[in-house]
């Protein structure tokens, strides 16, 4: 039986629920709405957001066609609209009608007779109209026609769906409705900031931003589309062999979209056939695997927060989602360095890349300690395996003995070839190609490296040949002074040798 008397929560009214429970028609003589939650209305379509006003006009139609009495009370003292209709409901015995699951049970507790939204958990979700076929993601933005990916990782094309612009209402409605699901205890929110935020919600993964973050109120929603195996991805057993006895510091590169997540979730369910412990830490936790699997959020706890719980217990791998910043890339080091296996995910255009990541935060001596194994994923599927290894040599290119230093030789896993050297000179980091002609190579970097010395002595420049372009990685501080006094003597050794000499900012501490 519905009581005479109900105090309608902020939920409730914007998703309709308290329009219904009127029209069904029940014994309720009146519905109470909070001026908190009434104020927390009109403030919102201020600013343009009208789903609540809008669903107060469908209210009160529905309550005149009924002879429902709909009065808004003043509250004093509280600024909340939740705990303004809590209040409302505990000091003069109302029902209180919500949407929201953990707000009823809260209400409950406290001996609040409830009203509550049944038909959340029974209608699919509105966004769930645009994942038909192969649907991978839907990109929803306010005045913009909806645009859904479809295909697999590494291999999708972009289309649109009608030919009419969703509007902010509509947008507005799919909104309130994920977080009436997250509410109900079907999802999380990963991340909750005033202008953004990243939710999980079944095999979902969603981002909202709203303004002044973005122009406007823009949806990504992200749908797991494939679980493959370690088997589908059709490896040589010496890599699979590789994995189970060596690889331990492992990195798995790519650019977006092209399956390094995929990828990783297969590696983590064959170590879990393996009966290895495995751990996760992501940010968002969109990794889906068996539930003996520990995730972790990034974004709820800190570096030495996870840096203690990894180490007390003791996992046989974790596998780090996304590295950012340098603080990822630290805690990586740091564990990896304790003896625990860890596979990183991380975003570069070539897996050379990758490696270059973690110079300028680590030693690059022990680079190979943290790193012995990239997998380059391209496209959905393994294109190229590097390792990793130190030794003490006379770079190549170079031919005088006493020239002899830590060299880090990084080789494809499949041919063993050494296909990049790494090492320091002087104070210059050099990425060299063996495959290139490497006593030009070797040449130019030591001529643009003595030029540099004369005025950025104690730079922390790196200096990088690749197929004719020399990359060199500076402070950004100091660009334009380089260019400055260096741009004629640049030119001089483009000339000479058939380059072209690149500056680009060094990536540093995040």
């Amino acid at each position: 039986m519905i009581p005479e008397v109900g105090v309608a929560d902020l939920s409730s009214i914007k998703s309709g629920f308290v329009r219904d429970v009127v029209a069904r028609g029940n014994s309720i003589k009146k519905i109470v709405i909070s001026e908190v939650v009434y104020n927390n209305i009109r403030k919102a379509s201020e600013r343009g957001e009208n789903v609540g006003l809008e669903e107060l006009n469908r209210l009160k139609n529905v309550s005149e066609e009924k002879g429902i009495v709909i009065e808004v009370r003043k509250q004093d003292g509280v600024s909340d609209p939740d705990e303004a209709v809590l209040r409302l409901a505990l000091e003069n015995g109302f029902y209180l009608i919500t949407s929201k699951e953990s707000f009823a049970k809260l209400a409950e507790s406290l001996g609040v007779r409830v009203v509550k939204d049944s038909r959340v958990n029974l209608k699919p979700l509105l966004f769930t109209r645009y994942f038909y076929n192969d649907v991978m993601s839907v990109h929803l933005k306010e005045g913009v026609v909806p645009k859904v990916k479809v295909g697999r990782p590494g291999s999708w094309r972009l289309e649109g769906i009608g030919s009419e612009p969703i509007d902010k209402g509509d947008l507005e409605k799919i909104v309130e409705e994920i977080f009436q699901r997250v509410e109900a205890g079907e999802g999380f929110f990963e991340i909750k900031r005033e202008s953004s935020t990243i939710i999980m919600l079944n095999d979902y993964r969603i981002v909202i931003t709203f303004p002044p973050l973005s122009d406007k109120l823009e949806l990504t929603i992200t749908k797991k589309v494939a679980e493959p195996e370690i088997e589908d991805y059709d490896l040589d057993q010496e890599l699979i062999r590789r994995f189970s006895e060596r690889a331990e510091g492992i990195l798995i590169a790519g650019a977006p979209g092209m399956g390094k997540t995929t990828f990783a979730q297969a590696l983590a369910k064959y170590y879990l056939r393996e009966n290895k412990i495995i751990k996760t830490i992501e940010s968002p936790r969109d990794l889906h695997l068996p539930p003996s699997v520990t995730h972790y959020s990034k974004s709820k706890s800190s570096s030495e927060e996870l840096h203690d719980i990894l180490l007390l217990s003791r996992p046989d791998y974790t596998f780090f989602d996304e590295m950012r910043d340098t603080e990822d890339f630290k805690l990586f080091t740091d564990l990896r360095l304790a003896g625990i296996g860890m596979v990183g995910v991380i975003h570069a255009t070539t897996p050379i890349d990758a490696i270059q990541r973690f110079i300028g935060r680590v030693e690059l001596g022990i680079i190979p300690s943290i790193i012995d194994t990239v997998v380059f994923i391209n496209r959905g599927r393994v294109e190229t395996v590097y390792t990793l290894e130190t030794c003490v040599k006379v770079p190549h290119g170079l031919t005088e003995a006493d020239l002899s230093r830590p060299v880090v030789l990084i080789k494809n896993f499949m041919t063993g070839n050494v296909e990049f050297e790494i090492y320091v000179f002087g104070e210059r980091t050099f990425v060299v190609p063996i495959k290139e002609s490497s006593k030009k190579v070797s040449r130019v970097n030591l001529m643009i490296n003595n030029i540099l010395d004369k005025y950025i002595p104690d730079s922390e420049a790196r200096i990088q040949s690749h197929g004719g372009t020399v990359t060199i990685s500076m402070p950004s501080n100091q660009m334009a002074y380089v260019m400055k006094k260096c741009r004629k003597k640049f030119e001089r050794i483009e000339k000479q040798f058939r380059v072209n000499i690149v500056l680009k900012p060094l990536e540093t501490e995040a």
